[in-house]
């Protein structure tokens, strides 16, 4: 399965610019948002902003961004189903294979003593979690990398076969969930000093 699309909006940007130019290369067009979008734009790599795409601008001072049925339709559509698949035609969704995001940095946030409860409470990402879940949820159609560590497989993989593995694509998934876990248990553990 070629991939076609994919989103990038990474909090550490570690690796990103040559991971987006390699994707490129590879005749991948890429959606990013606010820093993201810049700092690959200031790189020369062509995206198109989450807004742009969706025709629904950032609100709520960014709160509100990809959390649109034209990304979520995207990645969750059932590639083997051809209902799915008649819908998102009907609405006019694209199917995203690739999902490459991290999350807001909550446990650095907490970790810096100078941090106000607010400053936690906006550290706390929604629709980065959102969007990776729905991936890792739909890992057989959908690629969804969270770690800068993994570009390079996955990269390998992409020129060697032109595709991702199942087994890659699982390995990814199971991280977005571990991943998940954690940054849950420390927003737990952080609210519950309040109570």
């Amino acid at each position: 399965m070629k991939l076609k699309k994919a989103i990038i909006s990474v909090s550490d940007k570690t690796g990103i610019v040559d991971f987006a130019k390699e994707l490129k290369n590879l005749g991948v067009e890429i959606l990013s948002t606010g820093g993201t979008a810049r700092i690959l734009k200031e790189n020369g790599i062509n995206v198109t902003e989450i807004s742009e795409y969706t025709g629904f601008p950032e609100i709520m001072d960014g709160r509100v961004k990809t959390l649109h049925p034209k990304i979520h339709g995207g990645i969750l559509a059932l590639r083997d189903n051809p209902e799915h698949m008649e819908k998102i035609k009907e609405l006019g969704i694209e199917p995203i294979d690739m999902v490459i995001v991290n999350l807001y940095p909550f446990e650095k946030t907490i970790e810096n003593p100078e941090s106000t409860f607010d400053d936690a409470i906006e550290n706390i990402d929604i629709g980065g979690p959102t969007m990776i879940r729905a991936s890792a949820k739909n890992f057989k159609f959908v690629v969804v990398i969270i770690d800068p560590e993994d570009y390079k497989k996955v990269l390998e993989e992409l020129k060697v076969n032109g595709d991702v593995s199942y087994s890659t694509r699982l390995y990814l998934a199971q991280k977005v969930f571990e991943r998940m876990s954690q940054y849950d248990n420390a927003i737990t553990k952080y609210l519950k000093k309040y109570l």
